[in-house]
């Protein structure tokens, strides 16, 4: 089933998620509906509280990202498969010099910002299983993973941008809060708060 996600501006995507146990109800179809909402507005990443749930758990499938042209042999490789889901997930070190890509993000349509990050992690995380895992990831799929892994922190990409670029954009922020955007999947627009 797909999902709506959840627009900018909705305290959501503010919160700092709560850990979860495979006890949680309806994981696995969650999941499901996570993934299928995902590709449905073409996206390789996508968290739980941009549908509306403050928990830790993200999903990624970076395999769209692996037909860009510009692309090494060896980075669209690492691009293609790479389908996870990250439970309770830790980023124990991030290192290396920061580089900057052009992020856009489903919760916020239509802005596109370059954001610094580095480029190696490591991160801890459970699978739909709840077997834990450690890995060290680098690259492109280290950048989706550290993208979606802010959303469980109530971390946006917009937060990272300097205060002349956060200006810059803000009237295009406050537009996709009041719902005044046309995107072609399914949204939840923040309620407006009635002015007295």
């Amino acid at each position: 089933m797909i999902l709506p996600i959840v627009a900018y501006g909705d305290p959501v995507l503010r919160k700092e998620g709560e850990n979860i146990s495979a006890e949680y109800p309806k994981l696995k179809e969650l999941i499901a509906n996570m993934y299928e909402t995902m590709y449905d507005a073409y996206g390789v990443g996508l968290a739980a509280p941009q549908v509306g749930l403050a928990i830790r758990l993200f999903v990624i499938d970076t395999t769209p990202f692996s037909e860009d042209e510009d692309l090494t042999a060896e980075e669209k490789a690492q691009l293609e498969g790479f389908k996870r889901t990250f439970i309770n997930a830790e980023i124990i070190e991030e290192t290396g010099d920061e580089w900057a890509f052009n992020e856009g993000c489903l919760s916020i349509p239509e802005v596109r910002e370059d954001v610094f990050r580095k480029p190696k992690i490591k991160i801890q995380y459970q699978d739909e299983d709840f077997k834990t895992h450690v890995e060290e990831i680098d690259g492109l799929v280290a950048r989706v993973i550290q993208h979606e892994y802010d959303h469980i922190d109530g971390i946006l990409f917009t937060d990272k941008l300097s205060t002349l670029k956060k200006r810059l954009i803000k009237s295009r922020l406050n537009n996709i809060s009041k719902g005044n955007i046309s995107v072609d999947y399914k949204m939840r627009f923040p309620a407006m708060k009635k002015k007295r």
